[in-house]
């Protein structure tokens, strides 16, 4: 037996139909009330129709809203096979909604519970999120527009943080935009709901006046019956089976993507939640807070992002939106859940803002003169009164490399980008400067690219993003000439792709076996790997350079990011020790995430190796890390930033974070056994220097110059087979092969001399060589045809390269990792350079021992064993790093063995650096590792 709506004149009194208290949407509950629909089994076209007269929209807007109606009223009473047939061939049963599908147990307002009773505190609570509007009829009413529920809705998600499920926040936008949607007052951003017609809606189950009489006046129709009935609900059951693919696609997209693969290229990548926290803290590291948001945000010279600055501002996120509009992709909530870190806009502010962002009044750092930048150079201003996070830059002033034209201001990743970290720790965020990030940038291009083609693709999408950028006045051809930028970007991106993957598919790797990218995930990247092909395939596509996609190799060796305090001491930088000349490695480093860079044989000859990169930033970056001699300082120590302290105070009453005294002293004798042989003595401790001297860091043999105003440490290196650690890193620089245009002449063993006389270097072809040597030739040139450019003397030219030479490193028994210093080791998880092993405890394991598998993302602490705790079920967005695939095959680039507490190293035990420790020992020495 079916029932169907009870239609009733314009104005006619009608006494109220009770309503079953398993119907919870307020709206169903006043058109039962009121007689439009009946209370049981309704008819969904019939829904439909009540959805669609009660929007007042007209013509294609008003079926529009039906088509969205369908698939919601198809769902909501489950949504199993039988339950979507019922549905379909019967209609939905309104008094059965409450726990369907779309209930959302109390996650919501909270303003009806589940006898149906009304919580008058609750709307009150509601009253709180709105402000004053202006009644369109005349007066002033407490109201919501679009912006306030948003905020209303997002604040009922959080107090129901225990038990909340992670669609609850996608069901609310069904409720209170579509409530704003019917009942709204007033237009466009000024629209809002009324409180006083809501709490008439949930008390009194009745619909303001206007809707009443929009739903009187809808004709009643009468069900038809027969062959026409039945092929017009096969034509509805389609087009509701496409809508309720769109809804499916646009709502649940991460759940999408599992099912089918393939898809998961054109939706937008799943991301996790933002930690939230109570409260932030930046360490001290001797930096003032100054010089670290100049870190933050001072422009390398590159343009990482494919689109200006404007335009960049101006995208929205990718994704379908049914009910909402998308966020805005440059929103630091959003960044954020790629790992990046939200900035101020500015620091020159009050203290209570800047405590918001961890920045402390009462900071120790001490604010030394800035250091002087030869032949009277100067840093460039840093800004970010957009409130992007950390790692993000504007660069100014653009002109393209080649012509010398003017360009928009173009927006790209800092050194701080990847070289920023922090922890959380029930609720507490601890950041610092220098250490290993935790972001997904594969993720960010991902987005970044899908969200310029939505912006093409996406109806009215492209309108929005026009009066962003143009204004409201623009005329049809400035958008027009728009949209062609952004459509060529586009289809570059898209050609782009598709390259890539043909190149790595039809040919095998420079190790001989097939091409397949690692999965970099949250915290790691495969930065040797991308620079090549940033340097030797893309800028020469950008130059108008054709036939190198044989340059182009897998992104198959991801590493951690580096921490880089104390790196400017070290005579060799990076993992695999590859590079003495700081400037090459920042300046290669700039190139690599995109600075602009002209390597076209088209006239003027003069501008080949121009560039965008900011070599008076990298020098002045290089500079405050470093800080003075630290053989001058009283006691010697590093001066420059240094490495962060173990934060117990801030965690002072939490006894996991509390130093064990006991426990550090003997940790402190493991230490001397164990790692000084490669790590060298503590960089800080007197204690040990006192009972170790021979082993002191400022004793060691390996400092050279040391008397000199450049001293700088040898770090030990050691064979990639013995240490018996992940090779693939090693291996990119070593045996990784580039080609590069004849016009380019270089000619390494003059081109290297010129820093300095470089022994034993192989004769090589000017048009092909190893990836390592041409990198340090054209690095080299970029950062001389900056200098030329700005017609430096010699002198001031030398005093920027300083004395280290741009020689490749020929120690034997190559090639090598290298061991930096411990300082501030606690801060580095994951560790091993690949970033395989979650913690310092599994790190002090036998490597047979180690997780093969754990999820990153979250940053979640664990002070006990100093890293990450293993998870291998990852939270939606979370990356999953596995030592193997899912046939148990090893996937490249992620070992997890190596460097093993496990017996007496010796011939035959390649990667056996020490004996197995006992579990006590093990404590003992992470405690005092705690203390570095």
């Amino acid at each position: 037996m079916q029932e169907h709506s009870i239609h009733r004149a314009s104005g006619a009194a009608v006494s109220q139909i009770p309503v079953s208290p398993d119907n919870p949407c307020p709206f169903l509950r006043a058109v039962v009330a009121e007689g439009f629909v009946g209370g049981h089994i309704v008819p969904i076209p019939e829904l439909c129709r009540t959805v669609e007269a009660a929007s007042g929209k007209t013509g294609l807007q008003k079926k529009l809203v039906g088509l969205k109606t369908y698939p919601v009223a198809l769902i909501a009473n489950g949504l199993s096979p039988l339950r979507l047939l019922r549905s379909w061939w019967s209609g939905a049963e309104l008094d059965a909604l409450r726990n369907g599908p779309l209930d959302k147990h109390g996650v919501g307002s909270r303003i009806l519970d589940a006898n149906a009773e009304v919580h008058e505190s609750e709307i009150a609570r509601l009253a709180e999120f709105g402000k004053d509007c202006p009644d369109p009829c005349g007066g002033v009413e407490i109201g919501l527009t679009s912006s306030e529920i948003t905020t209303y809705m997002n604040a009922n998600f959080a107090r129901a943080k225990g038990h909340r499920r992670w669609f609850d926040r996608l069901l609310m936008n069904g409720e209170w935009p579509v409530l704003l949607d019917i009942m709204g007052k007033g237009e466009g951003k000024g629209r809002y709901l009324s409180v006083a017609e809501v709490r008439t809606l949930f008390v009194d189950r009745r619909l303001p006046d206007r809707i009443n009489e929009r739903l009187a006046s809808q004709p009643a129709t009468a069900p038809a019956h027969g062959p026409l009935r039945k092929a017009l609900k096969v034509a509805v059951w389609l087009v509701a089976l496409a809508v309720a693919a769109i809804v499916v696609i646009a709502e649940f997209p991460n759940q999408v993507g599992k099912i089918v693969p393939p898809l998961a290229q054109v939706l937008p990548p799943p991301l996790p939640d933002s930690a939230p926290a109570k409260e932030a803290h930046w360490l001290d590291q001797n930096w003032p807070t100054e010089r670290r948001h100049w870190f933050h945000h001072a422009s390398q010279g590159t343009a990482t992002f494919p689109v200006p600055y404007a335009w960049f501002l101006a995208l929205e996120q990718p994704g379908i939106h049914l009910f909402t509009r998308p966020g805005m992709l440059a929103d630091s909530a959003y960044l954020e859940r790629f790992g990046f870190l939200p900035s101020p806009k500015s620091v020159d502010t009050d203290a209570a803002s800047l405590r918001r962002f961890g920045y402390s009044a009462t900071s120790g750092a001490k604010t030394e003169p800035a250091p002087k930048l030869a032949a009277g150079l100067q840093p460039t201003p840093a800004e970010n009164f957009d409130g992007l996070p950390v790692g993000f830059a504007r660069m100014k002033g653009v002109t393209n490399p080649g012509t010398g034209a003017p360009e928009a201001d173009k927006i790209g990743l800092t050194c701080a980008a990847c070289h920023t970290g922090h922890i959380n720790y029930k609720g507490v965020s601890v950041r610092y400067d220098g250490g290993p990030a935790t972001v997904n940038l594969k993720k960010l291009e991902l987005a970044t690219g899908l969200s310029i083609a939505y912006t093409t693709w996406v109806p009215g999408r492209f309108n929005r993003f026009a009066t962003r950028v143009l204004g409201p006045d623009a005329g049809n051809d400035e958008r027009d000439k728009l949209k062609k930028g952004l459509t060529e970007i586009r289809d570059f991106l898209l050609a782009q792709i598709k390259i890539y993957q043909k190149a790595i598919d039809s040919r095998k790797g420079f190790d001989g076996n097939e091409q397949k990218d690692t999965e970099e995930g949250f915290g790691r990247l495969d930065a040797l790997n991308r620079i090549g092909n940033q340097v030797f395939y893309t800028d020469l596509v950008m130059s108008g350079l054709a036939g190198y996609e044989k340059n182009l190799y897998a992104v198959d060796a991801p590493v951690s990011f580096p921490p880089i305090w104390t790196v400017p001491w070290l005579w060799w930088a990076q993992y695999d020790a590859s590079i003495e000349q700081p400037l090459i490695r920042n300046a290669g480093e700039a190139l690599g995430v995109s600075a602009l860079v002209n390597l076209s044989p088209n006239p003027p000859l003069e501008a080949l190796f121009r560039s965008s990169v900011a070599l008076n930033n990298l020098v002045y970056i290089e500079d405050i890390l470093r800080g003075p001699d630290p053989f001058r300082q009283d006691p010697k120590g590093f001066a420059g930033l240094k490495s962060p302290e173990w934060p117990s105070r801030i965690f002072a009453g939490d006894p996991a974070w509390k130093i064990k005294p006991e426990r550090v002293a003997k940790g402190r004798a493991i230490y001397a056994e164990i790692c000084v042989e490669c790590h060298l003595g503590p960089v800080a401790d007197p204690v040990f220097d006192t009972q170790f001297p021979d082993k002191s860091f400022w004793s060691s043999d390996r400092w050279k110059n040391r008397d000199s105003a450049n001293p700088v440490l040898n770090p030990v290196q050691k064979g990639v087979a013995g240490m018996g650690t992940d090779p693939a890193q090693a291996n990119v620089l070593a045996k990784r092969p580039v080609e590069i245009p004849g016009f380019f002449n270089l000619q390494p063993a003059r081109d290297l001399d010129s820093r300095g006389k470089c022994a034993d270097l192989p004769a090589y072809s000017s048009t092909e060589m190893p990836f390592a040597i041409a990198l340090m030739i054209v690095v080299d040139k970029v950062s001389d045809k900056w200098m030329k450019d700005r017609k430096l003397s010699e002198a001031d030219q030398a005093a920027l390269w300083g004395p280290r030479k741009n020689c490749p490193n020929t120690a034997p028994n190559g090639p090598h990792y290298r061991a930096r210093p411990l300082n501030g080791v606690w801060a580095t998880a994951p560790y091993l350079h690949n970033g395989s092993v979650p913690s310092l405890y599994w790190m002090l394991k036998p490597a047979a021992e180690r997780p093969k598998q754990f999820c990153m993302g979250a940053r979640d602490f664990d002070p006990e064993h100093v890293g990450f705790r293993v998870a291998t079920s990852c939270k939606t967005g979370e990356t999953l790093f596995s030592m193997t695939d899912s046939d148990g095959k090893p996937i490249h680039g992620n070992s997890v063995l190596g460097h093993s507490l496990e017996g007496t190293p010796g011939p035959g035990k390649n990667g056996v650096i020490g004996r197995m420790l006992t579990e006590d020992e093990r404590f003992d020495l992470i405690e005092y590792l705690k203390t570095l």
